[in-house]
């Protein structure tokens, strides 16, 4: 059985942290699966980790659905949310709808994740009171990065920080069952995260949160264009592949690779048959 919304909430009761991590592959999915880790993430950031692009705007549906099918055959039990890509969700309250439908219809996963806070309320609310369940986000939204003018720390203002805390509880009473809290001061993070009844998700918004996010390429240390501050390597993994790559490479050159070993071999009556 999969984790529910229901478990994650208990979580927050209990006082027992969410680890979320995301993965856009099979192979990963199923490792993060087996570790235990609760909650999946298919983020939309496979578009700067997974396909190159400078941001995530350029991500489509099928992009999304693509690697949500692979996470979900992967996995058993985390939950597996499906991030909702650029202008699939702010047109109206039928596209919003429809697309997060295609995530658990197609798809397979069994949540859906949209960035913005009052701005959105209603259309969460929506996707929700139709049997889907929402995880929001807000704080540093990627989609919106040319309104915010770049990956900038968000609710250093009075002002700022008071918007913050009404997008969270607007998105608490549309009912969503946890909000990511991106790039957000810590200690404004812990006063969100007091002040909800449902889990925040912090990604660099310190360890007052009731649970974290991490982009699996960053802690990993496979992706290589930039390090995040809020991303700490557990490994290096670029450094491991390029050795393995170039060890490779040289044996290939010089005729040592492959060996009997990794080679296939047949009756050699038939090979001096052949050779007749």
């Amino acid at each position: 059985m999969r984790i529910t919304i229901n478990q994650i909430k208990e979580m927050k009761k209990t006082g027992e942290k969410v680890s979320v991590l995301t993965a856009y592959d099979y192979s990963t999915a199923r490792i993060i699966d087996e570790v235990g880790i609760p909650i999946i993430l298919v983020g939309d950031s496979l578009g700067m980790v997974v396909l190159g692009y400078e941001s995530t705007i350029p991500v489509t549906m099928e992009d999304m659905l693509h690697h949500t099918k692979a996470v979900v055959r992967g996995s058993k039990k985390s939950m597996v949310i499906g991030d909702m890509p650029f202008m699939s969700y702010h047109i109206s309250d039928e596209d919003a709808l429809r697309n997060a439908a295609r995530f658990i219809q197609e798809g397979g996963a069994q949540a859906v994740k949209l960035e913005g806070g009052i701005n959105v309320a209603d259309k969460a609310r929506h996707i929700i009171q139709c049997g889907i369940p929402v995880m929001g986000h807000i704080g540093l939204t990627p989609q919106s990065i040319h309104q915010l003018g770049g990956f900038k720390i968000q609710g250093k203002t009075t002002q700022a920080a008071l918007k913050l805390l009404a997008d969270a509880q607007a998105l608490e009473d549309a009912g969503v069952f946890a909000i990511v809290l991106e790039t957000v001061p810590a200690p404004l993070a812990t006063l969100i995260t007091q002040r909800l009844s449902v889990p925040t998700i912090g990604i660099g918004a310190g360890a007052g949160c009731d649970g974290q996010v991490q982009v699996i390429n960053d802690i990993l240390g496979s992706f290589t264009d930039f390090v995040p501050k809020h991303a700490k390597q557990y490994a290096k993994l670029a450094d491991i592949i390029r050795h393995a790559v170039s060890e490779y490479d040289k044996e290939v050159k010089a005729g040592s690779f492959p060996t009997s070993q990794y080679s296939f071999s047949m009756d050699e009556s038939v090979m001096a048959e052949i050779n007749k």
